[in-house]
């Protein structure tokens, strides 16, 4: 887990996990596994992506409501506050399907006379304690997750190249019971649960189905036990392994409606126990579960490992801290080491939960059926924060994940324009368990139905994209487009300064402190109007006049009697300053429109609005928010203050996920994965035209390096600094002329596609 003595891509700890939130993680964007490391009674919890808790379609339909918008938007315009209040189709708040685990695996041994060795589960689940010389680690290189213990061990990892759970046990004679467990916290009592074990070649097959109640939505895994060197036994529902030397475990859940085809599923994961196997090789040991567990992680190693190298963080951490377990790292609030273990863990966990999808309000775990707000994705804030570091860190499959959210969403956000809106284009949910689309998650304190901001926000990170690789996916250009029907139809009143008036408007996830929720131009709004129609003019050449004399017809942004920024344009609404969410500082942040360059009136308007920022109930995501800002502003120590409350504010686990709130409260991935982004920006930021080079490099961080950071004007770029001085290696891919911000200031730079750039400058 460490290479040359610098920083530790990996973590480890001495006992096993007590609690499933300090569980190791693993996953490949499709599985998940979260593994406890328990000697005794080995415990693996597995995950998919697909699997949430079924909402009937008719409780998933968007409200109709366009036919009653004119007569909001009259009462609205013509000083009625509350106006919004009435623009319901009168239903009761519905959550969107909720994320769920499927089962555990667990493979409990027995010790030499048939009772556990010490350190066994407890039969609530918990530790009685870590067995002397035990210890457990994560490679974020590899993905593997090991437990080892007087001679046993066991190794763990979500194939990334053929979508399998691979656990390989040893430590002769391994006598072990393995079943698929569903009962999990929180499982539903209507869990309709049929189990089955089918001798096989050298071991057995494991099926368990589980039914949804009151439909036929349900989920199947199956799970493939091959063991070498002793025998194997269909034993209570489960199988009875005695006397081996090793045993492989492979598997794989589906989510499926009617029955499953675990004829098919058994048959391939067969098949994966000879994947490039040499196929003269017949002996034992060629064919033998060890060899397969080889060949499954090289294959896997291949692809995880060349995502996870792209980007490394030294800031030069004491040998003796990066030495530290996790758990005693993080009671070091202030080591250097603490924040890069973090900031490898969050790349880790990033790239393990992105595939399919993108990463959810929990990653890709969780161990519970009563997760937090669904464990789904909230678009407001926390997915674009979560995944804020891919264009830079150099994570594409991230970015990929998230496009095919977006685009395989597309009908359904039509679906809202049309029935919420009456108009042509498109219109994002502020929630979604991933299955649907549809604006259907909204209540009277939270009008979500409302909020027209969410296509071109979900946008960004894709634009960012195409930007920084220098290729635009087709998909991309024709969702601009539909982003900017929308604005065209929607954008239809005028107010008495002759600009377009953004009505009905709402501002995530707060409200004015003289006015109701629904109300007249947010900040965030006419931001995002702005953009969505100025960038699909640079895509659109036919279309370009009309859709930039639109956005000039926008209101102006406007700053209050504080000297902030207002949270809302409209003349006379006034700011609720205490609040988790920073929805109008969304043209500092991720936009660039407002920057200390080119805007410094509204730069420094945006930067009282951030002092002025109250950090409410202090949610892990809306320090992280505050700190991006403030690093877009070059106030280092503003962002560092922000940091600092998260990691003095107990919000991460052994396992190094987050939590929400502080003092781990409610297992949560926005700090986790939104600390890389972070760490980055204040290092190095970028636009097509813009380098900054150390915007806001925190004090105290007098040495360090960054590696293969990826901009969006086509360069990557590696630093290195220390005692007052950085050297900034420049590798272009593309040519550009562009504006160079480094402290001493800007200057133009010319940048030729091949011909690297090294350059000297001081820290300060």
């Amino acid at each position: 887990m460490r290479g040359g003595g610098g920083p530790v891509h990996g973590t480890w700890e001495p006992e096993p996990a007590a609690r499933w939130e300090d569980a190791f993680l693993a996953g490949n964007g499709r599985h998940g596994a979260l593994v406890f490391g328990d000697p005794a009674d080995d415990r693996l919890v597995v995950t998919h992506h697909t699997l949430v808790r079924p909402v009937p379609r008719d409780d998933t339909l968007p409200p109709r409501l366009a036919s009653e918008l004119e007569g909001l938007r009259d009462r609205l315009l013509a000083g009625d506050t509350t106006a919004g209040e009435a623009f319901t189709d009168g239903r009761e708040l519905r959550w969107v399907g909720a994320f769920h685990p499927a089962f555990a695996v667990r493979l409990r041994r027995s010790g030499p006379d048939g009772a556990d060795p010490a350190g066994g589960a407890d039969p609530a689940g918990g530790v009685r304690g870590g067995p002397a010389g035990y210890r457990r680690d994560v490679d974020f290189a590899t993905g593997v997750v090991r437990a080892e213990c007087a001679g046993r061990a066991s190794r763990s990892f979500v194939s990334r190249a053929d979508d399998v759970i691979v656990q390989y046990v040893t430590g002769a004679p391994l006598d072990a019971h393995i079943t698929l467990d569903p009962r999990l916290p929180g499982a539903p009592a209507g869990l309709a649960v049929d189990r089955g074990t089918v001798p096989a070649p050298d071991g057995a097959l494991l099926t368990l189905r589980a039914r949804h109640p009151g439909g036929e939505e349900s989920f199947t895994g199956v799970t493939l036990v091959v063991a070498a060197g002793g025998a194997t036994a269909v034993d209570g529902g489960g199988v009875r392994v005695t006397g081996a030397r090793e045993a492989l475990l492979l598997t794989r859940v589906r989510r499926h409606t009617g029955d499953a085809d675990v004829r098919g599923v058994a048959a391939a994961l067969r098949a994966l126990l000879t994947a490039d196997a040499s196929p003269g090789d017949t002996s034992p040991e060629g064919r033998s579960p060890g060899e397969a567990y080889r060949r499954l992680l090289a294959r896997h190693e291949s692809a995880h490992r060349t995502a996870y190298e792209r980007v490394a963080l030294d800031l030069g951490g004491l040998p003796e801290e990066r030495a530290l377990p996790g758990s005693a790292l993080l009671r070091r609030p202030r080591s250097a080491a603490l924040l890069e273990r973090l900031f490898a863990a969050g790349r880790y966990h990033l790239l393990s939960s992105s595939g399919m999808l993108p990463p959810r309000l929990v990653g890709l775990w969780t161990g519970d059926w009563d997760t937090a707000w669904s464990g789904a994705f909230t678009t407001n804030a926390n997915l674009n924060l979560q995944t804020a570091s891919a264009a830079a860190a150099a994570l594409p499959e991230v970015t990929e994940a998230h496009a095919a959210l977006v685009y395989g969403q597309l009908p359904d956000w039509r679906d809202n324009a049309r029935e919420v809106f009456g108009t042509r284009g498109v219109v994002a949910p502020s929630h979604t368990d991933g299955t649907s689309g549809h604006a259907y998650h909204f209540q009277r304190d939270y009008p979500l139905h409302v909020w027209t901001a969410g296509a071109d926000w979900l946008l960004v990170p894709l634009v960012e994209h195409a930007e920084t690789t220098g290729a635009t996916d087709p998909r991309l250009v024709a969702a601009l487009a539909e982003v900017a029907r929308f604005y065209e139809d929607f954008l239809t009143r005028t107010g008495p300064d002759g600009k377009v008036v953004v009505v009905p408007s709402y501002s995530p996830e707060n409200r004015p402190a003289n006015a109701g929720w629904v109300t007249l131009d947010a900040t965030m709004d006419i931001a995002a109007a702005r953009h969505a129609l100025t960038t699909a003019a640079a895509h659109l050449p036919d279309e370009a006049d009309r859709l930039r004399a639109l956005a000039a017809r926008l209101p102006d942004y406007r700053i209050n009697d504080d000297g902030a920024l207002a949270e809302w344009a409209w003349p006379g609404l006034a700011d609720r300053y205490d609040h988790r969410h920073l929805s109008h500082l969304y043209p500092v942040w991720p936009l660039h429109e407002i920057t200390p360059y080119d805007t410094p009136a509204l730069a420094r308007a945006a930067h009282r609005a951030l002092e002025l920022r109250g950090p409410e109930n202090d949610s892990a995501h809306g320090h992280l928010h505050h700190a991006l800002v403030a690093a877009r502003l070059r106030d280092g120590d503003r962002a560092a203050a922000a940091l600092g409350r998260v990691l003095r504010g107990d919000f991460f686990h052994a396992s190094l996920m987050s939590a929400h709130y502080p003092g781990r409260d409610v297992y949560n991935a926005d700090a986790a994965h939104a600390l890389p982004a972070l760490l980055v920006e204040l290092l190095v930021q970028s636009t097509p035209e813009r380098l900054v080079l150390l915007p806001a490099l925190p004090e105290g961080w007098t040495r360090g390096a960054l590696s293969g950071v990826r901009t969006r004007c086509g360069a990557r770029v590696d630093l290195e600094w220390r005692d007052g001085t950085c050297t900034a290696s420049i590798r272009p891919s593309r040519s550009a002329r562009i504006d160079l911000r480094t402290p001493a200031g800007g200057q133009p730079l010319e940048l030729t596609a091949g011909e690297d750039l090294v350059l000297t400058l001081r820290t300060g």
